[in-house]
């Protein structure tokens, strides 16, 4: 007969191997769990990367590896043809329209039932890290505002908050002195935003290259984090207007002439805008390609330091544009039609690459239409977060680990204000009413009602909507209760 002491021993022994059991099986799910980069590049044309092999002038061998590693998709969309609006329905899963998010100068971030990717992370404990372009409404740079990024789940910040940023210039003094030059010489225009960065809630002052500032800021957040699980969003400005502000010896060694900055003193702003865009500046495709280049150099050193460190096949990579390419700053879209701001294929179709080395397929290329929305649901399906219910987008996750091909968008929407358009499998709806803005950045919009099977017309030159009537009934019946669905 045991004794006693020998049962309570049991009993204790017992109880430490469960408990340990458990701290290991937490560890074990959570050493499971994939680090996170999202890399959002700023205009980037649809052609511009060297694994579309869609333009013979492009040379991007560390964005090319992120698609080696993973899956292309050539037919994703963002939920917008400009950033802001796009912006929200990435970070949110859901359609920016839901937040009031038609055009420019919206409210951003402003409910917060509609939690970002970083918040729904945290529940995992993952540290959130954001580098870059903030832009998602009129208050990003309101430091008490939802939009700004320590106050909807990220931990850390380094970056500017601003449609558009000044590649060189960040102090806060150059943009004041250029105000006021502006004011002194009574000129109307855009402000250059060569002002101040951010890191963290505090202003940052410097002078240098902010596509490397950007990948120095990111690859010392992954040093800072490689022990734990970590989401770094990098949002880099390039390829955004203005290309032709590189560094001095690129454009040396290239021999190339560029363009001057916006000199109040001297001109107004919209002859120094259309001289500086297509097809005025003849050396534009070389200023853009430039930027092109050292965005490609820091995704490079990015994935090095990934390798380095033996992070790289643990770590889930999505790689995508903002909109379409921007054409009047020498973008390619081929073989789309049309622009950033537009609501044709080429405003708001991006390439899209998803690499997890462990758990993904590699060297795909899946032609399935999905949506930049489908980023959030998927990051949570890999995670094993619950997928909140009033998310639009759909995971990709059995689909990206060649579980079920089937997986896609039946049908999408888009509206801008200005346009509208719905895509049900081949068929899309387009209908442009207002070129007002379409104008004034130089971009050709067609007013009007069209038709298009994309099957057959990627380039949308023949408009059948008064040969397939009753497909046209559908998707606009299908639109007005998605217009109705946004509205509540």
């Amino acid at each position: 007969m045991y004794s006693i002491k020998v049962v309570f021993f049991c009993i204790a022994l017992s109880m430490l191997l469960c408990c340990k059991t458990k701290e290991d099986n937490i560890q074990n799910i959570s050493e499971d769990l994939p680090n996170i980069i999202l890399i959002v590049a700023d205009d980037l044309g649809y052609a511009d990367m060297g694994c579309a092999k869609l333009a013979n002038d492009v040379s991007t061998p560390n964005i090319d590896r992120i698609a080696t590693s993973g899956v292309r998709f050539p037919q994703a969309y963002q939920s917008s043809p400009i950033c802001s609006v796009s912006r929200v329905g990435m970070i949110t899963g859901i359609y920016p329209q839901r937040l009031g998010s038609y055009w420019y100068s919206a409210e951003g971030l402003h409910d917060s039932k509609f939690k970002t990717i970083p918040e729904l992370l945290s529940q995992k404990q993952y540290k959130s890290g954001y580098v870059g372009k903030v832009h998602y409404g009129d208050n990003d740079s309101d430091i008490s505002n939802r939009s700004f990024p320590l106050n909807h789940g990220f931990d850390y910040y380094f970056g500017h908050t601003s449609a558009r940023k000044h590649y060189m210039n960040h102090r806060k003094e150059i943009e004041e002195d250029f105000l006021e030059a502006k004011k002194t010489y009574k000129r109307k225009g855009q402000t250059l935003r060569q002002g101040s960065l951010w890191e963290n809630y505090k202003p940052v002052d410097t002078t240098a290259f902010l596509t490397e500032l950007i990948g120095h800021h990111s690859r010392a957040f992954i040093e800072r984090n490689k022990e734990s699980k970590f989401f770094l969003q990098i949002a880099f400005n390039a390829v955004h207007n203005f290309t032709h502000q590189l560094p001095q010896k690129y454009m040396d060694s290239l021999k190339i002439k560029g363009y001057h900055d916006w000199n109040p003193e001297k001109e107004d702003y919209y002859d120094w805008y259309v001289k500086g865009r297509y097809p005025n500046n003849k050396e534009g495709r070389q200023h853009y390609l430039g930027q092109l280049y050292y965005l490609d150099r820091e995704i490079g050193k990015l994935l090095d330091l990934l390798e380095t460190q033996g992070l790289r096949e643990n770590t889930l990579i999505v790689f995508i544009s903002d909109n379409g390419g921007s054409t009047p700053i020498y973008a390619n879209n081929y073989p789309l039609r049309g622009s950033k701001y537009l609501l044709y294929e080429g405003g708001m179709r991006t390439q899209m690459l998803v690499s997890y080395p462990k758990k993904y397929q590699k060297e795909k290329v899946c032609q399935n239409m999905v949506s930049a929305m489908d980023i959030l649901p998927s990051i949570c399906e890999a995670t094993g977060i619950e997928i909140p219910n009033y998310v639009d987008g759909i995971s990709l996750d059995a689909l990206l680990r060649g579980k079920d091909k089937g997986i896609h968008h039946e049908v999408l929407y888009w509206d801008t204000g200005y346009e509208m358009a719905v895509r049900k499998e081949n068929w899309k709806l387009h209908k442009s009413f207002n070129d007002e803005e379409a104008k004034y950045e130089m971009v050709e919009l067609e007013l009007g009602e069209f038709l298009i099977d994309l099957d057959n017309d990627l380039e949308e030159k023949f408009n059948v909507i008064n040969e397939e009537t009753k497909i046209k009934r559908e998707l606009n019946d299908l639109y007005l209760g998605w217009k109705a669905y946004v509205a509540n």
